[in-house]
């Protein structure tokens, strides 16, 4: 296919804001899809993102579009995720494309990750083409969003396009909006070739699918490549594109987007933002490979049987693949035995990290309390990251602990601004700066991340009545009054609970989850005893009573002596059974200490 008769584009915009329905209504116009096989969300097809109606990966589909001057092109579309835990995703999308159209809902407007995923797009020197959706609504204010993109990006008017997903409207005017906006990819078919790896999935049958951007030179069948970063070796097997399933086609050229299969199994051997190359004829110089995330959210994650360990090994390395901002590494507990310490990008990706290791790998597992990472300096001068509680030295050795802060830019209309600064600062945010955004409030805080990730976002919207939006980045750590808080059955510390929290919501966290596991922790044949401890000294006690047992059930009248022997005899039992006797916390305790 001649290059300039290609066409690259990504599909950007807040969450609920019409991505995959906009990416829907694109393959049925160009016929990728037909009317009688059309489903919501055709893109979406894992049963988590139906479920949940969000997406959490993109997605490449090549659309065929003759255009009205009679040209056919070539449209490569990658439809991508809008909550903030997924930007790795979104960042990946982009680096494969020339264009974005920047999707805006006109009943909500611009919101925080509108705004993001703009600078993240102009980052990756990317033509953007607003588009304004759902404009069959009734009651909107299409001059105010349109007022809205002038004012914060600097579009002109005329280069919105208006239309409606759900419904089919000016859908053709898009295309053609696409055709003329945004540019053709550039690349070289004669020199050596250079592909980019956007992202990968693991198949049973061919083993893991490469999806490429072809930059330079060309690729097919029977090649030998190169993965440059990596240093492997392998034979391509299969050269296809998704118009929306798996098409084989003879070779991909430059600007072109599709998979590969070769003989590659192992995990370990791929890695996405590596560079593909010829052996016989490389390339000189790499692509420039992805940044690697910060993740924000660490967590234990241990099979309930620890015979499946190995399967979890397997499962969390073939996951990876597709999700390279999930980071992980072995450790061992004295609860669970053998596990994984894993890395998130919040709790949202931590939940669907969870659900598709248990629904797509068939394994049952338990996670412990998530923790963020923070940063000891120990008194000798040496400094180290904090991941996992039960590392902390003692308060002693310790100079100082720094917890990680992040930026935090709150949308919302100017009415709900003093519920939103009350909120922030509960949450221990510093206060940065606020300015008028249009005809809404920009609040900029500094606040702790551990704050934020488990309910901050829900007490937006709840401040808001559903019209703010929250974005944040990293900042760094600052300096803060950290403890671990350890909690106690019968004495013994179980690290699945254990936590770092500050030291003025120590007593909080721990009364809330003693308060909690009293009611979950069933009944055992002896008294069972629940603390929590911090600085040394118990803050919070509760006592679960032993389930009892009428051993004098079958003694009818009778002398009053039998029963009390019967009764001392149980309670020698109970205390032999207390000595030994092991509590089984059930998976709904740990469930339950997620979201305190």
């Amino acid at each position: 296919m001649e290059k300039s008769h290609i066409r690259n584009f990504s599909i950007i915009a807040h969450i609920d804001h019409g991505k995959s329905t906009l990416a829907d209504r694109l393959m049925l116009f160009a016929g990728a899809i037909d009317e009688r096989k059309f489903r919501n969300q055709m893109l979406d097809d894992m049963d988590l993102e139906r479920e949940r109606g969000i997406t959490i990966k993109a997605s490449a589909v090549r659309l065929d579009y003759k255009a009205k001057d009679g040209k056919s092109y070539i449209f490569n579309l990658i439809d991508t995720p809008g909550h903030v835990d997924f930007s790795y995703e979104v960042e990946k999308s982009l680096r494969a494309c020339e264009g974005a159209l920047l999707l805006v809902d006109a009943s909500q407007g611009v919101e925080s990750q509108t705004i993001a995923n703009n600078y993240l797009a102009i980052e990756n020197n990317l033509e953007i083409l607003p588009v304004i959706n759902k404009i069959d609504i009734a009651n909107i204010d299409i001059d105010d969003v349109k007022r809205q993109l002038t004012e914060i990006f600097k579009f002109r008017e005329e280069n919105m396009v208006l239309v409606s997903a759900k419904e089919g409207i000016n859908i053709d005017q898009l295309f053609e909006k696409i055709v003329d906006y945004i540019p053709a990819p550039e690349g070289d078919d004669t020199a050596p070739l250079k592909a980019l790896i956007f992202d990968m999935k693991y198949d049973i049958y061919k083993g893991i699918i490469v999806y490429i951007r072809v930059l330079d030179g060309s690729i097919k069948p029977g090649v030998k490549i190169r993965m440059m970063n990596v240093g492997k070796d392998f034979t391509i097997e299969e050269v296809g594109v998704f118009s929306p399933g798996a098409v084989q086609v003879k070779e991909l050229g430059p600007g072109e987007v599709g998979y590969i299969t070769c003989n590659l199994h192992d995990p370990k051997e791929a890695r996405v933002g590596d560079t593909i190359t010829e052996v016989n004829r490389p390339t000189q110089s790499a692509l420039e490979g992805y940044r690697q995330l910060k993740p924000l959210v660490f967590c234990g994650v241990y099979p309930v049987n620890s015979k499946d360990y190995m399967n979890l090994r397997e499962a969390i390395d073939k996951l990876r693949l597709s999700d390279p901002s999930f980071v992980y590494e072995h450790e061992t507990s004295q609860s669970f035995g053998h596990g994984f310490r894993c890395g998130f990008l919040g709790l949202l990706h931590m939940e669907i990290v969870q659900e598709r290791l248990e629904r797509e790998y068939d394994l049952n597992l338990i996670l412990t309390t998530p923790n963020v990472g923070y940063r000891v300096t120990k008194k000798e001068g040496e400094a180290y990251d904090l991941e996992n509680p039960s590392e902390l030295p003692s308060s002693s050795d310790i100079s100082k602990i720094e917890e990680p802060y992040l930026t935090v830019s709150v949308f919302t209309p100017v009415a709900h601004m003093d519920g939103v600064m009350e909120l922030a600062k509960r949450k221990r945010g510093i206060f940065v700066k606020s300015e008028y955004v249009s005809d809404r409030m920009k609040i900029v805080y500094d606040i702790p991340l551990s704050e934020v990730i488990v309910d901050f976002n829900d007490m937006i919207k709840s401040a808001t009545r559903g019209y703010g939006s929250i974005d944040y980045e990293f900042k760094g750590y600052i300096s803060a009054q950290i403890t671990k808080l350890d909690i106690l059955i019968n004495d013994e510390v179980c690290d699945a609970f254990s936590c770092l929290v500050h030291k003025d919501r120590a007593y909080e966290k721990g009364l809330a989850l003693v308060t909690k596991l009293k009611d979950l922790i069933p009944q055992q044949l002896f008294e069972v005893k629940v603390q929590a401890a911090a600085d040394g000294r118990i803050i919070s006690s509760a006592r679960i009573k032993a389930a009892g047992k009428n051993v004098t059930a079958k003694c009818y009248g009778g002398d009053i002596t039998r029963k009390r022997k019967l009764w001392e005899k149980q309670k020698e039992g109970k205390k032999k059974l207390k000595q030994i006797g092991r509590v089984e916390v059930p998976q709904e305790a740990f469930l339950a200490a997620l979201k305190i």
